[in-house]
């Protein structure tokens, strides 16, 4: 199991110095990258007030437009030489989460206690804790790790992995192939039966429920 009540609220390494133009050049092929795959990207970005360079969260980008419900997104892990964090055999990765809800319309003033916005934040503060962890290793697809949700580690989430192409094929930017790792919280139960049968059989279970790659556990375990 990952090791990550050791390294979560650990600050992310020195970026290499690039040019204002190099990341917005960056950003928009990186944006193209991502809707190939989840499509057209919502208006709307969930800024951190701290930025995660200096130990903050992840930005949260939305994706409404492909399957149904929300994506949600990281843009800020891969750099524009295609560094960041440890590659995997795939490559370098961003990360996305998937929710079966939709963004309300009145997502900026629903509330904290809107369905929507509960999930929005807890995968906020998982896939922050992934991506920070994932600067200090290599974070495959059908791994399985426990994120802990606070400090005290005292609440766990249990997650596996897997590489997400959706319809849109690989996750290629500017030409180099990249990883869209998927982050998919599942039952404790699930991740054990992953973990003595293998991640690909407990995808399987998922796929014939008809949950994956939905984070939502507000259904009944398949394991």
């Amino acid at each position: 199991m990952l090791n990550f009540l050791r390294n979560l609220f650990r600050k992310r390494p020195p970026k290499p110095e690039f040019t204002d133009e190099e990341y917005d050049r960056h950003y928009e092929a990186k944006q193209a990258a991502l809707e190939r795959i989840l499509g057209p990207m919502h208006e709307m970005v969930g800024h951190a007030i701290i930025p995660f360079q200096v130990g903050g969260a992840v930005d949260m980008y939305y994706f409404p437009n492909g399957i149904p419900g929300t994506g949600f997104a990281t843009m800020e892990l891969i750099e524009p030489d295609g560094s960041g964090p440890k590659p995997n055999p795939i490559g370098t990765s961003e990360l996305v989460a998937f929710t079966k809800l939709p963004i309300p319309d009145d997502h900026g003033s629903a509330g904290e206690d809107h369905p929507f916005n509960r999930i929005e934040r807890r995968m906020c503060g998982i896939l922050t804790g992934i991506g920070r962890y994932s600067f200090h290793a290599v974070l495959k697809p059908h791994d399985t790790c426990e994120v802990p949700l606070d400090r005290e580690g005292s609440d766990m989430a249990c997650l596996i992995f897997d590489q997400y192409t959706g319809a849109g094929g690989d996750f290629v930017i500017d030409g180099k192939q990249h990883c869209l790792l998927l982050c998919m919280e599942v039952f404790r139960s699930e991740l054990e039966y992953a973990r003595a049968n293998r991640t690909a059989s407990l995808i399987e279970k998922l796929r014939a429920g008809g949950h994956y790659p939905y984070s939502d556990l507000e259904r009944e375990p398949v394991a």
